[in-house]
């Protein structure tokens, strides 16, 4: 395409570019780094998909501690809270792609990403992902 034909090429507006929620975004992103790999690996294996349910239930239980509501911003604030945790002990979230695959990886994975993966499993059962 030459320059002349660029001032005539249709701009995309604010409204034809769709804007997820933040809190969407965030869940959405957790989902690309640890979820898809991790809870397939968690239906995968009965031990790890009730190790899964139970860091579920605990983060339910959390939002309702807190009386904050199992919604996307619920467990969005949630996870953040987790991934700072880490941070400030020097632990990381694996790249999307990284995340571990196997069962047993996930069995013996630092604490905050079963917690994560926990977050994964509920934002799906409760259908908050974009």
């Amino acid at each position: 395409m030459t320059n002349e034909f660029l001032a005539f090429a249709p701009i995309s507006t604010d409204a034809d570019i769709p804007v997820l929620d933040p809190a969407a975004a965030l869940l959405d992103e957790m989902m690309a780094r640890l979820g898809v790999d991790g809870l397939a690996a968690a239906f995968a294996d009965p031990g790890l998909l009730a190790l899964v349910d139970q860091h579920s239930a605990a983060v339910r239980d959390a939002l309702v501690d807190a009386d904050r509501d199992a919604d996307a911003a619920g467990l969005a604030a949630y996870a953040t809270s987790i991934i700072a945790a880490a941070r400030r002990g020097g632990r990381t979230l694996p790249a999307i792609g990284q995340a571990p695959v196997r069962p047993a990886d996930w069995k013996a994975a630092d604490w905050h990403l079963q917690r994560l993966l926990g977050v994964c499993m509920l934002a799906e059962a409760l259908d908050v992902l974009p």
